[in-house]
């Protein structure tokens, strides 16, 4: 079983955090924690819809069972994150320890904050390029380096998804969930 976090913070961006969870979820071999750093398990997003986390980051124990961990975007969401050492030292770790780091649209300036960029792929939401020195800055839809996974924005999500599935559970089982969910690139 591969575990994910998607972290949930107010103002995220919630076709980007949703996607990836419903998409997820629907892989027997992934599971998907929601985790809130907020003062509450319901999180607020960008479009005021109220999302119910799964944990708080406080709670969260054994950081090694975690396969992934992934950054919606969103504002204030993307810089809520990036401000919260807690989010930026399970990033660093995790991406020190050779694990999927995964952030779309606004959610790289965590991934800089968290100095694991320079001389990597990745994009972003138009805009946040200067936020992201010291990576080579391409305008693709999804990009992957190594285990880091960025892409553009909410247009973008089932695609973010999909390449997360292929990732973590292999090209057969994204091209299955492409075709149960009637996705024609």
């Amino acid at each position: 079983m591969m575990n994910v976090i998607v972290f949930l913070a107010p103002g995220f961006e919630e076709v980007e955090a949703l996607t990836v969870v419903d998409y997820l979820r629907r892989i027997k071999s992934i599971r998907v924690d929601m985790v809130a750093i907020g003062d509450s398990l319901m999180v607020s997003g960008s479009h005021q819809i109220a999302v119910k986390a799964d944990h708080h980051i406080d709670d969260l124990q054994n950081l090694d069972a975690y396969t992934a961990v992934v950054i919606p975007g969103g504002m204030p969401g993307a810089a809520n994150l990036r401000d919260d050492p807690r989010v930026i030292k399970i990033v660093s770790d995790m991406a020190a320890a050779g694990k999927v780091v995964a952030a779309i649209c606004a959610g790289p300036i965590v991934l800089a904050k968290a100095g694991i960029i320079a001389g990597k792929k990745l994009t972003s939401y138009p805009g946040f390029e200067a936020d992201l020195p010291d990576s080579i800055y391409q305008q693709d839809a999804v990009v992957r380096d190594g285990n880091l996974i960025t892409a553009r924005g909410p247009g973008k999500a089932v695609d973010f998804a999909l390449e997360l599935v292929s990732v973590l559970a292999g090209a057969n089982e994204a091209e299955t969930l492409r075709k149960n969910i009637l996705y024609d690139k």
